[in-house]
């Protein structure tokens, strides 16, 4: 079915919505073909690109109340409202509703469900992602469309929400069974809704409260671990949160602790450290600011202790870190280079630290200790065996940078060439970056062994 159009069904507002355009399309030739036009043109153009703004939000409107007109499943209407949902969220009842109604009913002060009468235990508002893809296809097949529910996020949290956000908060400088009890709460609201992500970025008292018994405890009796845990686990569950990115990292005793839970704690809270410098540091002022930390040196140690859990979060944190030139001289001056060539040749997470080693090959430095450790004949030997194609392109740059700064290493390469062929093929059958790498060492090497014919 075609997709419905006000427009086509309303002559009245095709007619004015095509005098709009006209006149637009008028001042606008005016304005761009005449070197003295009038200002006053650019004020009656934005004038009526307002007007015409405005007759197609209406037309948004009007698509959405068509609906009423359809025939609506009854499982896609709200109990509330009898209309088409354009949010579905579930309840604490398990009864879903369309979250402006629900919220409204919510607002008044009522803390039961419309539906069943039920009191609530909270009122979390959980989406309801398979009715809302439900209701998208049936829309599609009916020609509807509805607005997007983004502007609706903000609206998850109550009053009531809020006020138990800041109880909770207030918890966490009490006795230690409190701060545990707010930290785990705290946790699972961050995990499952993201305006309670949001909502720390509302007050610059927010996260200081929430770090407060990791600094205070820190000096007195140690931290709990549990709560060290769940304060972390937050803490990564905020910075997923675009806007909370900066402000998190900007706090001066953010970025301490987590380099402190690097090193200590439960296995978890160690590996959400990781994650959580990972998730920052998406920003270039904040791999800075996380670099000059210190924050290097226990990551480097977290992935060398080989926790199955915590190795891949450390190396995406270094991977990220690692793309500004400053952090590239810190992490080899901690010891990166040894570590990863270690865990490669153990071939764990071989993929992953290929790409760190690649990025570390701009690094003179690093490239002379490859060179040390023996990294070209474990790269060779990657390149022969893998079959990823990017984990043999991050061989080859690597192989390719040490050739050109340590010709000592030729004899080897050369070798491997004549045995198995491993750089003329890679020459033929990698990615475009692999082919141009790899024939840059054999024109060299073909260039060398003229010169000594010649000679």
């Amino acid at each position: 079915m075609a997709k419905t159009g006000v427009f086509d069904s309303d002559p009245t507002a095709l007619a004015k919505a095509m005098e709009l355009k006209k006149e637009l399309q008028r001042l606008v030739s005016l304005i761009v073909d005449e070197e003295e036009y009038r200002t006053e043109m650019i004020d009656q153009a934005k004038d009526t690109l307002s007007a015409l703004k405005e007759l197609k939000m209406k037309k948004k409107s009007l698509s959405i109340k068509l609906r009423e007109t359809l025939l609506c499943p009854e499982e896609f209407k709200c109990p509330i409202s009898k209309e088409l949902m354009r949010d579905p969220v579930v309840l604490a009842s398990g009864q879903t509703f369309d979250r402006p109604y629900i919220q409204r009913w919510l607002k008044a002060g009522n803390r039961t469900c419309p539906r069943t009468q039920q009191v609530l235990s909270h009122t979390i508002l959980t989406p309801n992602y398979l009715i809302r893809e439900m209701i998208s296809q049936w829309c599609k097949c009916q020609g509807i469309e509805l607005p997007n529910p983004a502007h609706y996020v903000n609206e998850g949290v109550t009053e009531a929400d809020r006020d138990h956000f800041l109880s909770l908060l207030e918890k966490m400088s009490a006795s230690l069974s409190e701060q545990k009890e707010a930290a785990k709460e705290l946790r699972l609201l961050t995990k499952r809704m993201p305006s309670f992500r949001a909502l720390f970025g509302e007050s610059p008292d927010a996260i200081p409260q929430l770090l407060s018994p990791l600094s205070e405890n820190k000096s007195k009796s140690g931290i709990h671990p549990n709560l060290q845990e769940d304060v972390i686990t937050t803490l990564l569950n905020l910075s997923i949160h675009d806007n909370n990115k900066k402000l998190v990292t900007e706090i001066p005793m953010v970025i301490p602790l987590l380099t402190e839970a690097l090193r200590s704690g439960t296995i978890e809270t160690r590996s959400n450290a990781a994650a959580a410098l990972f998730t920052l540091s998406a920003l270039d002022s904040n791999k800075e600011l996380i670099g000059k930390s210190g924050a290097l040196k226990p990551l480097i140690d977290l992935l060398d202790e080989g926790h199955t859990l915590a190795m891949k979060d450390a190396a995406s944190a270094m991977f990220n870190l690692c793309i500004i030139h400053e952090n590239k001289a810190r992490a080899v001056r901690d010891g990166t280079v040894s570590v990863i060539l270690k865990k490669i040749a153990d071939g764990v997470h071989v993929d992953e630290l290929l790409a760190i080693l690649a990025m570390l090959s701009t690094n003179q430095s690093a490239v002379e200790e490859m060179g040390d450790l023996g990294a070209v004949s474990c790269l060779l030997r990657i390149i022969r065996e893998s079959t990823c194609d990017r984990s043999k392109e991050n061989c080859i740059v690597i192989l390719h940078t040490i050739f050109l700064n340590d010709r000592t290493k030729w004899r080897e390469m050369k070798e491997e060439e004549n045995a198995y062929g491993t750089i003329s093929k890679l020459a033929q059958d990698g990615t475009a970056r692999a082919k141009r790498k790899a024939n840059g060492i054999l024109e060299r090497l073909k260039r060398a062994v003229n010169i000594t014919h010649t000679a």
